[in-house]
This record gives structure tokens, sequence and C-alpha cells, in this order.
């Protein structure tokens, strides 16, 4: 577990990289999952929540969108020093363990029904089945003919404007 000593200069101390980090530092260690305590340098007290609630705190002003509205803060706060506070603590994070648990196919099963149910993609995919359809209808310019009749010679077949005219002399 890495060791983040906070000091009364606000400052952080990283004691297994043995250098000073930022809250954005700390944003990223719980983006990746790595295991850390963050320790009151005097007291040694745990000071872990009291950094993350800040985090927090910073990325709620920043307007990234808002997880915490002010009516769950509210309920939130009535819920300190109620009779069913330790079992919202448990409810909370059961349902936050539960909901990454799903994430991923949560994600895949709403970017499946946005993808199928946007305009635009549906246009283009219409679009890409008509200009296949016009492609196959499209008249040939020499080139394209004459690249055929390569290809075609060195694989030993006979293109369709040559297999049509020596069919029409096998008629005569």
């Amino acid at each position: 577990m890495r060791i983040l000593r906070k000091y009364t200069n606000r400052r952080l101390y990283d004691t297994s990289r043995s250098c000073y980090v930022t809250l954005e530092d700390v944003k990223q260690l719980v983006l990746n999952g790595e295991n850390f305590q963050v320790q009151d340098s005097k007291t040694g007290n745990d000071l872990t929540r009291n950094i993350l609630l800040q985090i927090i705190s910073e990325q709620e002003a920043e307007g990234h969108g808002t997880l915490l509205t002010n009516q769950v803060l509210q309920q939130l706060i009535r819920f300190y020093g109620d009779s069913m506070q330790g079992m919202m603590s448990q409810y909370l994070e059961q349902s936050i363990a539960a909901f990454l648990e799903h994430q991923d196919r949560i994600r895949e099963q709403m970017q499946t029904m946005m993808g199928a149910a946007n305009p635009l993609t549906m246009m283009g995919r219409i679009a890409d089945q008509n200009m296949a359809v016009w492609n196959m209808f499209a008249p040939r310019t020499a080139e394209e003919e004459q690249a055929e009749a390569a290809k075609n010679e060195s694989a030993g077949t006979e293109s369709p404007s040559e297999a049509a005219g020596s069919k029409d002399e096998t008629d005569k």
C-alpha cells in the first residue's frame, strides 16, 4: 500500500516515490486502482477520506456533470446520525460495486440502442447500401475493363466481354 503524508503546508508527499504529489496525482491513483493511504505527518491519523472528499468536491465544481445533486447531498446529510446510517453506507457500497461489475455490459447495450436509434447512423448505412447498388450498375471505364482483362489473362480466364464475343462467333 502506498503511503502519502500530508504536511502542515497542505502538500502531499508520496513516500514510495520520494516526491510531492498533487490531488490530480491522487485522483490518478484512484483511477488506476492503486491502494494508498493518506496520513497526517505529525499524528499519523488517516486522512484518506478527507482527501477523497476534496477530490470529489473539485470534480463537482469543475462542471463535468454532477453525480451528487443537491437533492442527493441533502438526503445523505439526513442519514448522518440516523439509525439507518450503517445500512445506507453498505447499500451504497454494494450498489456501486454491482454497477461497476455490469458497467461494460450496460455501456455496450446503450451504444447498441443509441446506434440503432440514431438517424445519422441509419442514414449512413442506407447511403452505403445505395452506393454499393449504384456501383454495380455504373458503366465501366476503358481503364477498368483493361485492368480486368489483364487480371483475367494472368489467371487464364476470359473477361466477360471476350466471353460474349467468342460466344457470338460460335453461334455463327
